[in-house]
């Protein structure tokens, strides 16, 4: 596995960048930041970022097609923990934007020259593992609670949620274990994908880096948290479309949140 560069950067070492201690007020700057990455060029990054209503869309379609309703929430919440790897060629744009280069939106996928790729499939495995735990532990709480049947429509599901003791007590603990998953994938990839863009430290590193920076700046992060949670809601009500905005700012924003807790090489 060294040879993929997973423990360890290219050259063999496990290094451990500095991390530095930010404020609410580097939270806005990065996404006034973000905002003026997107700017530049919105058009082109609506039309890159289209996937991420298509895909909201499609899972609402899929999951109720085939009577995977249970799912429907869990889905549409869980396929917020793949945005840091989702996002990763808007970062590529907005380092190749901080350097002067050209930032047409073809370059967002130049990720795949990166002599990072390998770290970057093994971190976003472990996202995606993450994402079908999620999964699991969200069907066994509704069969806890509604057993293996499944509503016949939408409407009668949100009212079985909604109005029964079991509704409210499964959306209590399914809120809980949602949190506790959304804790595990903020921690570990606020800056692991940019890192890895950036430099080819290792998977351990920068998820080390990630963790790291998570614990020196508890009150910052857990607010960027809740900032993203709460963009990605808004983006999502008018149908998924405002996914198409909201997530290249995001992507954006993330990759100057890195610059500000992570020192340079």
């Amino acid at each position: 596995m060294t040879d993929f560069h997973v423990m360890a950067g290219a050259d063999r070492v496990f290094t451990r960048p500095a991390i530095r201690k930010i404020g609410i007020a580097d939270l806005v700057d990065a996404l006034k930041l973000g905002l003026n990455d997107f700017s530049e060029k919105p058009s082109h990054y609506v039309f890159l970022c289209l996937m991420y209503p298509i895909a909201g869309i499609a899972l609402a379609i899929w999951s109720t097609d085939q009577n995977l309703l249970p799912l429907l929430f869990p889905l549409m919440s869980g396929f917020a923990l793949l945005g840091p790897l989702a996002a990763i060629g808007l970062y590529e744009i907005s380092k190749r934007r901080e350097q002067g280069l050209d930032t047409s939106w073809s370059h967002a996928f130049d990720v795949r020259f990166s002599p990072a790729l390998p770290s970057i499939i093994v971190a976003g495995l472990m996202l995606l593992g993450l994402f079908i735990v999620w999964l699991f532990v969200a069907q066994n709480i509704y069969f806890i609670y509604f057993g293996d049947g499944v509503p016949p429509t939408l409407s009668s599901f949100l009212s079985s949620v909604t109005t029964t003791p079991e509704g409210r007590a499964m959306m209590f603990w399914g809120d809980l274990a949602g949190f506790l998953f959304a804790l595990v994938a903020l921690a570990t990839t606020v800056v692991t994908f940019p890192l890895l863009l950036d430099r080819d430290v290792g998977v351990v590193a920068a998820i080390d880096a990630s963790i790291r920076a998570t614990l020196t700046n508890p009150v910052p992060i857990a607010v960027w948290g809740l900032i993203v949670a709460g963009l990605l809601v808004i983006g999502t009500i008018p149908v998924f479309a405002g996914l198409a905005v909201v997530m290249p700012v995001l992507g954006h924003a993330s990759w100057h949140l890195y610059r500000k807790l992570v020192v340079r090489e």
